[in-house]
């Protein structure tokens, strides 16, 4: 299977016409003005030649903005960019990120004409009021209409949605994620929201009208949604913010995060602690106390499944007093595993048993 690569072109707040409660684009993206169409082509050419791999298929994706809410000359110019290296066979795809009230069928006839393969649209959240809540300007009626018809021209769809809006609860979040699975999108992203500097929230966070979420509770939840996402083959390719210069821990000095939670390896937290859950699950059905288990997965979920910093190891010593063994093997499916006990509480009774008699000896 080729490797695939995103080339990420930033257009920040162009084309939007909302002031999201959450939102500051230049924080997020890390872009503090709009981009020109030369350094749109600097910032691929960067990309292409740090590629290593050939072969690998490339995607540019423009993000940041509302796309098709921007001037159509400067889509244009964007998307012809764009569409000139695939065009030289250097860039497989064009990717574009966008506002629900901004798609139509002229929008995604111009979208068609240039190649772009995948439309994400930003939903949040599945409920009227949350979304009035958080200055959307947009109902999720609007995200029904446009994912319908992003479908139906023949694009792969995307959703990104928000964990931990004001006044939004976990039962809002899973009925956002049982609305979105019934539209039928390819991918999600999921983002646990932050306080940003410069933004309406931050204005209510610091006078106590917002209480972001705390960091366990936002990997409970994310846990729970990226488990019925992949329920229903829906790829999860994204949960929470990249980390990047702004985007930080709260504590550092140039990080735009206030608060919320934050954690730079907040996919992997989440991940792992689903690994977690399993193994325990799979211990609990086994007809014995465990005191060791030996756990065989893929290569590629092996660092999941021992945990960020050897947390499921260390919690499950702690908590059930199990020693867990990681092993791998290629021909374990990703995501799999196979559990086998390698040594009873009887067992580790009888060993101490044995060399306690030893010792008298």
């Amino acid at each position: 299977m080729r490797k695939e690569y995103i080339i990420p072109v930033f257009v920040p707040h162009l084309g939007c016409p909302n002031d999201c409660i959450f939102c500051n684009q230049k924080s997020i993206s890390g872009q503090r003005k709009s981009i020109t169409k030369e350094e749109a082509k600097k910032t691929i050419e960067y990309f292409l030649n740090n590629i290593k791999d050939k072969d690998a298929k490339k995607e540019i994706a423009f993000f940041g903005g509302s796309f098709t809410g921007i001037e159509v000359e400067k889509q244009e110019e964007l998307l012809q960019i764009a569409y000139e290296y695939i065009e030289k066979g250097q860039v497989d795809s064009i990717r574009i990120s966008t506002r629900p009230d901004y798609i139509n069928k002229e929008i995604l006839k111009r979208l068609k004409k240039y190649k772009v393969k995948t439309i994400e649209l930003g939903v949040q959240s599945a409920n009227d009021y949350i979304l009035g809540r958080a200055n959307r300007g947009h109902t999720f009626e609007d995200v029904k209409k446009a994912s319908k018809l992003i479908r139906w021209y023949g694009f792969n769809l995307g959703h990104q949605m928000m964990v931990g809006l004001p006044e939004s609860n976990r039962i809002d979040e899973i009925n956002t994620a049982k609305a979105l699975i019934k539209l039928k999108p390819k991918m999600v992203r999921i983002y646990p929201v932050l306080v940003i500097k410069g933004t309406k929230l931050e204005k209510e966070y610091n006078e106590g009208v917002y209480e972001p979420l705390p960091l366990v509770q936002a990997i409970e939840t994310c846990k729970q949604l990226v488990r019925m996402f992949a329920d229903k083959k829906i790829e999860v390719i994204r949960v929470g913010l990249q980390n990047t210069d702004e985007i930080s821990n709260p504590e550092e000095k140039q990080s735009e995060v206030v608060a919320g939670p934050f954690h730079p390896a907040f996919r992997q937290l989440v991940e792992s602690g689903m690994w977690y859950d399993a193994i325990v699950e799979k211990i609990k059905k086994l007809n014995v106390k465990v005191k060791e288990v030996e756990v065989t997965v893929n290569p590629i979920d092996i660092n999941n499944v021992i945990g960020h910093k050897r947390e499921n190891v260390l919690k499950l010593k702690d908590t059930y007093e199990v020693d867990l063994i990681v092993k791998q093997d290629d021909n374990v499916k990703q995501g799999k595993s196979k559990v086998e006990v390698t040594k009873t509480y009887e067992d580790f009774l009888n060993e101490n048993k044995q060399i306690k008699e030893k010792v008298e000896k």
